[in-house]
């Protein structure tokens, strides 16, 4: 039996979208001492514009927080109600991470549980933000293969990226979900496989209560039944969340990539998917427009750590008042000197060929940042084909 004494941190759900994100939060949800709302839109923009709602210390500016949370778009999938929500966000602690905290929580107690997470996808590249609101958090990482991700992305209604874009996106939040893992000790960070999740739910599901120091329930593996409280009727895409377990959506990518798209993904991903223990089906190379697309679809990433840096000196140079919560047992002004700070950029190894060859034998600790570029005279060449292969204007 798992000890609960002081088991209140904070659980954060991440990974790839389209990853298993939303049927591991009905996991969670099921679970009698757990509760994880459905996404909401106002965790990242309440830090972002959090100098406009002035000093918490100060209950009108409370107040004036509260009001503009339960007045966010999406917010009445919480089921909570605004005027009582703003009154015990008026009464908490005042840091910003304190009064979103206190929704969380305000969630949980909806059902009854002691114990509240968050889950969307967006918060595996702003785990930053994330750590200095709730620095005790445990970060729990779901990794789906590639190429399924892929797969179902392209098909997701609200997206709008090219194909190219999808590709870099995954590779991405494997980079993220690395440099995460090095960074947070064995007790803040957990990752798991979609595909050993659904193949055999309950030792998966174990080792996770393991982690977060829980019991593990039976119930945690028929998430389905979770789904009308806790997936909003209307994401029609979560539509298989409402069905048992399956399988049946392991190596979708078979029937859903084209042959081309197959290309680049093994291309492009190549070793980020052995890493991640996904075998690679042998697929060609893909064709010189093709590369070029998702060399320029994905160049603006590989400025991400610099801009990492950016907000590490801002933090610096701009002194503000604590932003994390002091909620919990572990929780409090001295908790937030814990969280690492963010990372100083790093000069990228020099630039590999985009070819099988070069993917397999570039090694996980020296890939760079988004994804693998092409070496100067090579990428001219896509560069040319990349604008042949534009539509006229």
């Amino acid at each position: 039996m798992a000890s609960h004494q002081a088991n209140d941190r904070p659980i954060i759900v991440v990974g790839c979208p389209r990853s298993g994100t939303t049927m591991l939060q009905l996991m969670l949800h099921a679970h009698p001492r757990i509760a994880v709302p459905p996404e909401n839109r106002f965790v990242l923009p309440a830090y972002h514009r959090r100098a406009e709602f002035g000093n918490l210390e100060d209950a009108a500016n409370r107040r004036r927080l509260g009001e503009w949370i339960v007045g966010h778009k999406g917010f009445g999938d919480f089921g909570l109600d605004r005027a009582g929500l703003v009154e015990e966000i008026v009464a908490a602690p005042g840091t910003l991470g304190s009064a979103i905290g206190t929704v969380l929580r305000a969630y949980s107690a909806r059902f009854g549980k002691p114990r509240w997470g968050d889950k969307r996808p967006a918060y595996l590249r702003n785990l930053d933000i994330v750590l200095r609101l709730f620095p005790d958090a445990q970060v729990v990482n779901i990794v789906r293969d590639g190429r399924d991700c892929v797969a179902s992305l392209k098909e997701m209604p609200w997206l709008g990226e090219s194909f190219e874009a999808i590709v870099g996106s995954w590779a991405r939040a494997v980079d993220e979900g690395d440099r995460w893992a090095r960074r947070l000790d064995a007790s803040s960070y957990h990752q798991l496989r979609y595909e050993d999740l659904v193949t055999d739910p309950e030792p998966h599901l174990r080792a996770l209560c393991a982690f977060l120091g829980e019991d593990y329930d039976p119930a945690m593996a028929k998430p389905g039944e979770q789904a009308t409280v806790a997936v909003p009727a209307y994401k029609t895409w979560h539509s298989r969340t409402r069905g048992e377990v399956t399988t049946e959506r392991v190596q979708s990518w078979q029937h859903r990539l084209t042959a081309e798209e197959l290309a680049l993904c093994e291309t492009a991903l190549a070793s980020r998917l052995r890493s991640c223990g996904y075998e690679l089906s042998g697929a060609g190379s893909p064709g010189a427009a093709a590369r070029a697309r998702y060399e320029w679809a994905t160049v603006r990433h590989r400025l991400a750590p610099a801009r990492r840096a950016a907000v590490a000196l801002g933090l610096k140079l701009r002194p503000e008042p604590p932003v994390a919560a002091r909620l919990t047992s572990r929780q409090g002004a001295s908790v937030e000197a814990a969280v690492p700070a963010p990372s100083a950029p790093v000069t990228p190894p020099p630039a590999a060929p985009v070819s099988p060859a070069s993917i397999h034998a570039e090694s996980r600790a020296s890939r760079a940042e988004a994804a693998p570029a092409l070496p100067p005279a090579q990428a001219q060449t896509h560069e040319r084909a990349a604008r042949q292969a534009q539509p006229p204007a």
